[in-house]
This record gives C-alpha cells, structure tokens and sequence, in this order.
C-alpha cells in the first residue's frame, strides 16, 4: 500500500511563513520606539479606556535592550521564501524517488514483501522486486501448522526482481509503449513484454484505450547429472479494448489473448464499477485452452493517506 499525507510538504513554508508574520506583528505591536505624534482628534471615551495602560501589567521590554535587537533577521525577501519553498520541494521529490516498502501477512504464515523505487521521472523508469518471505518455525507445533496451511509441505522464500518503464509512443499511432521485464532465478522463469497504448476520447466523459501486448516467456530446467538442462520460450499476444464511464466510474474490457502453446484465440470479458470512494467491484468470464469457462468477482479497496 502507497501512503501519502494528504497535508503536504510544500504547505509548510506557506505555514512558516505566516507564523514568521504573525510574530512580526506581535512583536513590532509590542516593541514600538518612542516618537512624538502630531495632533490628532481626542479619542472617545470607549477607545480611551480600553487602550489605557494598568500599572500591573507586565513589563515586556523588561530585560531587553532594545538597541541591542537585530531586527535583520525578521526581513525575508520573496526571493529567500521561494529558495525554502524549493528545497522543501526538493526534499519531498526525493524522498518519493526513494524505496518504498509494503508487507502483507498471507495465510499460511508467510509475509509478501514488496520493495520498488523511481529510476527516472522522464521515462517513468521503475525497479523492484516482489517477494515472499517465510519464518523459520521455532517449536513443533509453529512447523505442522505451516504445513498444514501449505498443503503438507513447508512454505519456502522466494522472489522475482523486476523493471518498468513507460515512454512516448510514436505520434498519431499510438499514445504509450510500456516495457516490463521479469526475472525469477528460484524458479528459472523471465518475462519480457511490450505495450502499445492508444486512447481515444468518444464524448465528454467516454474514452476508448485500445492496448496491443507482446511477450517472451523463457522457462529454464535444471541440468541434473547424465541429463542437460534446456530452456523452452512460449511468445503470447494480447490484444484489448477497454471503454471509460467517467461520471458514472464503470470501465468495460473485451479482448483476446494467444500464445504459442496454444491453437486458438482465448476470448475475455470484464467490467469494473466503482461503488464509491476507494472501493471497487470487477467481473470477468474468459474462455480457457481446456474449454471450460473461468470467472471471476473480486471487489478491491485502495486508500492513500
């Protein structure tokens, strides 16, 4: 999960600013060097008495020598609160370019670690990885229960780095090519794919995206002694229309994959309607290479603070 403050950094120089006025004000209030006014209107009765001085009140220039002040320190120019405004945007940036942590308990005892971090903010550049992490058992009973939450066997640490990036497309054609590559050493798996996107607006709150998606598969198996180790490599394509409700916050998705390893067209449906504030319900039927239909509901919610 993302966490973001919804009271920024780049308010508080804002804040400081105001406070840093506030005290001038109650300062050069309180400390006025003595002048000789000219004649003026006498003031009524009401403002003569509510400004009169009591002999008990504190004495605030008590123990200061007013000569002695530096009154420089209070002078902040536009130039200078522009320069904090910078810096704190500065440090902000910097701290969302730097690694970002998420963790998830999962059932059987072990926790999904999630780790990704900007490389560029001109191409979108991302790196990551995604892993699952297992706890040692320390007394009999923590082990059984481990294997009884993973089928009979004992639930082992794994994980898969990964790169992203998104860039331009090329002009009227498409509007963005996204690149991912995925590498799994525990399991010998890797992934390299491409996405080409293109979104065109129907009506005021209606868009249609259209996504055509390339991929290699590579799958390597160990060499065990007498028998070499080989890799096999399956290439799929995706390709994908998806319609945008805008005020009503509902998205329909028709597309259809095919890869190698398979003799037809896999035709796939969906729909995603969001119920209200960071809450959302989505649907699909697809065809699968055995024949049989799988569907799916599942509801989601995503919160940032």
């Amino acid at each position: 999960m993302e966490f973001a403050t919804g009271f920024g950094w780049t308010r508080l120089p804002m804040l400081a600013a105001a406070l840093i006025l506030g005290s001038v004000l109650t300062v050069s209030a309180q400390i006025i060097p003595p002048f000789s006014p000219g004649p003026a209107a006498a003031p009524d009765d009401d403002a003569e008495a509510a400004e009169a001085p009591d002999v008990n009140d504190p004495d605030v220039l008590s123990g200061i020598d007013v000569d002695k002040l530096d009154w420089g320190q209070l002078a902040i120019d536009a130039g200078t609160l522009n320069d904090i405004i910078a810096a704190k945007k500065r440090a902000q940036a910097a701290a969302k370019d730097g690694l970002n942590w998420a963790t998830n308990a999962n059932a059987n005892g072990s926790s999904a670690v999630t780790v990704k971090q900007s490389v560029s903010s001109f191409w979108d550049a991302r790196i990551g990885a995604d892993m699952t992490v297992t706890s040692e058992p320390r007394t009999m009973s923590e082990l059984l229960a481990q294997k009884a939450s993973n089928g009979g066997s004992v639930p082992q640490s794994s994980g898969s780095a990964w790169a992203a990036a998104t860039a331009p497309g090329a002009g009227a054609i498409w509007d963005k090519t996204a690149v991912e590559a995925r590498v799994d050493p525990g399991a010998e798996q890797s992934k390299l794919g491409a996405s080409l996107i293109k979104s065109v607006p129907l009506s005021g709150d209606t868009s249609l995206t259209l996504q055509n998606g390339y991929s290699v598969n590579q799958q390597g198996t160990t060499a065990l002694p007498g028998v070499g180790g080989h890799v096999t490599r399956n290439y799929e394509t995706e390709q994908s229309a998806k319609v945008t409700l805008t005020d009503t916050g509902t998205s329909i998705t028709a597309g259809q994959s095919l890869s190698t390893t398979e003799d037809k067209w896999l035709r796939k449906v969906g729909a995603e309607q969001k119920l209200f504030d960071n809450v959302t319900v989505s649907g699909s039927v697809g065809e699968t290479s055995q024949g049989a239909i799988n569907k799916s509901l599942t509801a989601g919610f995503k919160k940032s603070w």
